[in-house]
């Protein structure tokens, strides 16, 4: 078995680049890598919904752990999102995932369905003991799930020796501070999945961030996170607030499209989102440069 390992520091919700067929772009995902790596992230988050997990078929899956597994060589941590609709779904991909080598897995409530939270915490405990040893993250996306994982089972889950955190994406400061504040005690990262909360949570205890915005900004909220650590205040506050832009600018577009148009706007080839979404507009586009450039992302 695997031993159970602190999760920590800034993980990118990393795009699934595409071609314009929607087909896998394997060499985009391997430049899109090393540009987070170059930008000094902790780990890498692939599969989740920013990488439109929900849009891939099992043999895309496979094949992006493959890629991401090999380009990464051990440099940094790989956690994939291994949670489905059903808790079978789950099981044999969290299998998949194991055999491919990953460092750690995800698994987000299942969504369309909502199941109550005695159903949600057999589906975590199976779903747990199918990763036989590999670090297990709880995924809280309640705004796109419709689910939200109560700090009574989450405690439930810590106690699990395999269970090494979550991904809080409620965007509730409130809600994050409370499961930071149930499992202090315990062996458990409460990670943020808010990209505006990444300072805040920090100095409530947070171990780090899942971020999308780490695709096209790495090193902005690497700084974030490593002043922090450093006892730099203002500097990550600093940082923080520089990021702010770049986070509301998903307003642009439909989720999950922005963050692969600044990619691309930056000359890093993540490509089209898959339909029905579709890219920005002329005018949206330019607004979306407008503020990389101001960001300093581009000239």
């Amino acid at each position: 078995m695997s031993e159970k390992i602190e999760v920590k520091g800034i993980y990118p919700a990393l795009v699934t680049p595409m071609n314009s067929d929607e087909s896998i772009n394997e060499e985009g995902l391997k430049k899109i890598i090393e540009h987070v790596i170059n930008g000094g992230v902790h780990g890498l988050f692939i599969l989740g919904s920013q990488g439109e997990s929900f849009a891939l078929n099992p043999d895309e899956k496979k094949q992006v752990i493959e890629i991401s597994v090999e380009t990464v060589a051990d440099r940094i941590p790989v956690c994939v999102g291994t949670g489905m609709i059903t808790t079978a779904q789950s099981v044999k991909f969290t299998r998949t995932a194991k055999e491919l080598g990953v460092n750690s897995i995800s698994v987000i409530t299942p969504y369309f369905i909502s199941p109550n939270q005695k159903e949600l915490l057999e589906h975590f405990k199976t779903i747990a003991e199918a990763a036989d040893g590999v670090p297990v993250l709880l995924y809280n996306n309640p705004n796109r799930t419709g689910v939200s994982i109560s700090i009574e089972t989450v405690i439930k889950m810590a106690e699990i020796d395999n269970v090494a955190g979550m991904k809080d994406s409620s965007a509730d400061l409130i809600q994050t501070m409370n499961y930071i504040e149930a499992t202090k005690d315990m062996d458990f990262s409460v990670m943020v999945g808010n990209d505006a909360s990444i300072f805040a949570t920090l100095l409530s205890g947070g171990k780090g961030a899942v971020a999308a915005t780490a695709n096209v900004a790495p090193e902005l909220i690497v700084g974030i996170y490593e002043s922090v650590m450093a006892g730099d205040i203002e500097k990550a506050r600093e940082l923080q607030y520089a990021l702010f832009p770049i986070r509301k600018a998903f307003k642009l577009g439909t989720f999950p499209v922005v963050v692969k148009e600044a990619l691309n706007i930056m000359g890093l080839p993540a490509g089209p989102a898959r339909k029905p979404v579709t890219g920005l507009t002329s005018d949206k586009k330019k607004e979306l440069k407008n503020i990389l450039q101001k960001a300093g992302l581009i000239k």
